[in-house]
């Protein structure tokens, strides 16, 4: 041997001693193969001794333990006869039966029952069992699998479409139940086991990580939804999502998709929330909820800019309900709503479900911002409860006077056309072009205000263009909706 080879052979036993010297613990027995160890080392590839040997987590104990108290939920939902269905006032139907075939609104004669698939967990050793609401509405019969063949009939005890959670229950005893967790210790990084059955594969398990907590989606305002990449599918819906410790803290109930598949986007509603629901649902039949009547949206960069604030922040206010809590308490569209009770609100989400949360006859502290400073209010909470939706007719094309710097068209609503709409707005859109169109207004839109503050004329509004500086926040109200539309101008 060489007596380059043999110094090089001593440099490597000798960084091998060194890092088994650093390793508490290091055996005897560990220290017979260093070889793969010193080849690592040599070469720059060293590892943690803090880290174990294989960085994969393995879930088969946790398995075990929970997840025989995954079940299959199957549904079936039986079609209306035609006669059931038949409209005879409905053109289209009476179309279509002259010829002697159903109309497109009759469902086919003797068409066969619905049926659907989705996973569910029980909660109590007695049957109750937690699932989605979309899994179990409007379900005429509900069958429960477990994971021993055995099956049961449930009955559902309770739906909330609003968080889609739902609670049904079987007939059974000394079931096998799975251990509730505390979703707010989630961090995004960490490690996450979902059980269902997709696609009708019962049982089956995948995993993956958080990806956020407290994620608001478009469609629900009421969820701080948990973000993961655990791959969900159809059929998955109403699942338990697990930590680590075999703890469920959440239930799996969306996928964002673009295919109709998984895409590894997948959201879970927190068990806190579900267990608040089902003990309401168990209890009185429904869920009650706390409002405050108002209408809000996120604040982003340009809206933050409008109104003055440091950054985007908070949840702004675009709509009053009049003579609702908000209003009694001195809210108005265009604040901006920073705190609840001391505690932050980062997005317009995070109000919502707080709001929610609190039980209906209590009061709050709302930190707001307004006209560049902050201040508080107390509101009391009033009884969220259904509302009925209503459609605004587009106004109709007439003269209309043009504020160029917005790129805006608009003109004034007839009393008639304000009548119909049900709006105290005075400026309807007639056409949007540059910074407007840019910002998504649309004609028929009616302008309500500018960074909060009404404007009833086409001469306000065009003062208001004047004074602005690099964006304003126009207050729009689009069909039953108000929203403030960010304008970033020239």
């Amino acid at each position: 041997m060489s007596r380059q080879s043999s110094a090089r052979r001593a440099e490597i036993l000798f960084i091998a001693s060194v890092a088994l010297a650093a390793c508490p613990g290091s055996s005897t027995a560990e220290s017979a193969v260093p070889m793969l160890a010193t080849a690592r080392a040599a070469h720059g590839v060293a590892q943690s001794c803090s880290e174990p040997a294989t960085m994969l987590p393995d879930f088969s104990g946790l398995v075990e333990k929970y997840g025989a108290a995954v079940v299959n939920v199957q549904v079936v939902e039986h079609a209306q006869s035609s006669g059931d269905s038949d409209d005879s006032d409905d053109p289209f139907n009476d179309f279509f039966r002259r010829f002697g075939i159903p109309g497109p609104n009759v469902a086919p004669r003797n068409a066969p029952p619905e049926r659907g698939t989705g996973s569910g967990f029980i909660v109590s050793p007695d049957g109750y069992i937690l699932t989605n609401a979309h899994v179990v509405n409007d379900a005429d019969q509900v069958t429960v699998k477990l994971v021993d063949r055995r099956e049961y009939q449930a009955k559902v005890i309770g739906i909330d479409e609003r968080t889609d959670v739902a609670v049904i229950k079987i007939s059974a005893r000394g079931l096998p139940v799975v251990k509730i967790g505390d979703p707010s210790k989630l961090k995004p990084g960490m490690w996450v086991v979902a059980i269902g059955s997709p696609f009708d594969f019962d049982n089956s398990v995948t995993a993956g990580i958080v990806s956020a907590t407290e994620r608001n989606l478009q469609s629900d305002n009421y969820v701080p939804f948990i973000q993961t990449d655990v791959p969900v599918n159809p059929g998955n819906s109403g699942g338990p999502l697990f930590n680590v410790r075999g703890e469920v803290v959440g239930i799996n109930s969306q996928i964002f998709s673009q295919t109709g598949g998984y895409m590894g986007l997948s959201f879970a509603i927190p068990i806190d929330v579900a267990v608040n629901v089902e003990e309401q649902l168990i209890r009185t039949g429904h869920v009650v909820r706390g409002r405050i009547g108002v209408e809000i949206q996120d604040v982003n960069a340009q809206l933050a800019e409008s109104f003055g604030l440091d950054r985007p922040r908070g949840a702004l206010v675009s709509k009053v309900e009049s003579g609702g809590p908000a209003e009694k308490a001195g809210i108005k569209s265009g604040d901006v709503i920073l705190a609840v009770d001391g505690q932050t609100i980062e997005r317009y989400g995070e109000l919502s479900t707080r709001i929610s949360n609190m039980h209906p006859g209590s009061e709050a502290r709302l930190t707001i911002w307004r006209a560049g400073r902050q201040q508080d209010l107390n509101v009391h909470i009033a009884e969220l409860s259904e509302t009925e939706e209503r459609t605004a007719a587009h106004a109709q094309p007439g003269h209309g006077a043009d504020t160029a710097r917005l790129g805006l068209s608009v003109r004034p609503l007839t009393p008639d056309e304000k009548q119909q709409v049900q709006t105290d707005g005075n400026l309807v859109v007639e056409r949007a072009t540059g910074p407007a169109a840019a910002a998504g207004v649309e004609p028929g839109d009616i302008i309500l205000g500018v960074n909060g503050k009404r404007v009833h004329t086409v001469g306000e509004l065009q003062q208001a263009a004047k004074s602005a500086g690099k964006s304003m926040a126009l207050l729009i109200q689009r069909q039953d909706a108000q929203i403030f539309v960010p304008l970033r101008l020239p």
